[in-house]
């Protein structure tokens, strides 16, 4: 398949998937290796596509339901309390999209996350384990920001008591 029309059907299919889709999954469907896949989206961002790579694998954002509210929260812990942190948040029933750190030479970080179940977070904490990846936060001291997002105001004050109550809050 021509590279061209290989990239219009991984967007088509990014676009109708219902959840995220990884790089191996995709290249097997297309053929190809995933490094071409990863090449494939880098080009396709380059030209204007938001596509998030996330834990869970590619995925194009839907427009946010009207309902829903997001905060965005400083946040400081360990490293062995990040299931404790996001636990309280997608038990409570919210999501947390991102994690974003300041770096003293690059700027901005952000990791798009996109964890809203338990099984979820089990996933993104065995991938940091089999990967050995260290977690942004540790780049500033455990200091991290997180855009949670929740289904209603009265969800998002539960989640922000339950992290203050935690002693997760950075006020």
């Amino acid at each position: 398949m021509e590279a061209e029309k290989r990239r219009e059907e991984l967007l088509r299919s990014l676009r109708e998937a219902e959840k995220p889709v990884t790089g191996g999954d995709l290249a097997q469907r297309f053929g190809v290796s995933r490094q071409v896949i990863v090449q494939d989206i880098a080009i396709l961002r380059a030209a204007g596509e938001q596509i998030l790579a996330t834990p869970q694998g590619y995925m194009i954002p839907l427009n946010q339901a009207a309902a829903a509210v997001q905060a965005v929260l400083a946040c400081r812990h360990t490293p062995q309390e990040i299931e404790a942190e996001i636990g309280i948040v997608v038990d409570l029933g919210g999501k947390v999209l991102d994690v974003v750190v300041e770096h003293p030479v690059y700027g901005e970080m952000r990791g798009n996350l996109m964890i809203s179940s338990r099984r979820d977070l089990n996933h993104f904490l065995e991938r940091l384990a089999v990967t050995e990846a260290r977690p942004l936060a540790e780049l500033t001291d455990g200091v991290h920001l997180h855009t949670i997002e929740a289904p209603d105001n009265g969800v998002l004050e539960e989640i922000i008591a339950g992290l203050r109550a935690a002693h997760f809050l950075v006020d």
